[in-house]
């Protein structure tokens, strides 16, 4: 069995299916889609954040520590020449009285995100037509 299926409902619609949940995607109008969901590149770009978020969250809930503010976005520059994202940067904001002595260790466990890992060591990619 597949790890993800992909239906195509229509349109700019792909589907995948994984693990009994259905992930919605579509295109911008500009694209000719209907923008009724995230495009798959929005979904790449929630999926490192919310990776790096899980590893944040967590170090929080294992020191006991107040979530309250917590936030965290991602800002990608664009390579000129390539049109890709050259360059991303993380930033969390820590909740009011986060002690310092665990700021390293917030950002090293942030660092642990497995999405993350897999664009530091890509794996290799094999397109088969069935």
């Amino acid at each position: 069995m597949a790890m993800v299926e992909v239906s195509f409902p229509g349109g700019k619609k792909v589907d995948a299916h994984m693990k009994g949940f259905t992930i919605h995607t579509d295109q911008p109008v500009a694209a000719e889609g209907e923008n009724s969901a995230p495009s798959p590149f929005d979904l790449f770009l929630a999926s490192i954040a919310t990776c790096a978020g899980i590893y944040a969250v967590s170090f929080c809930q294992s020191k006991e520590l107040s979530t309250e503010g917590l936030k965290l976005e991602l800002d990608g520059e664009r390579d000129s020449e390539t049109g890709l994202i050259g360059k991303m940067t993380l930033s969390l904001a820590l909740p009011e009285g986060f002690p310092d002595k665990y700021k390293k260790a917030m950002q090293k466990s942030m660092e642990l995100c497995t999405v993350k890992k897999h664009l530091a060591n890509p794996p290799s990619f094999e397109m088969k037509l069935i």
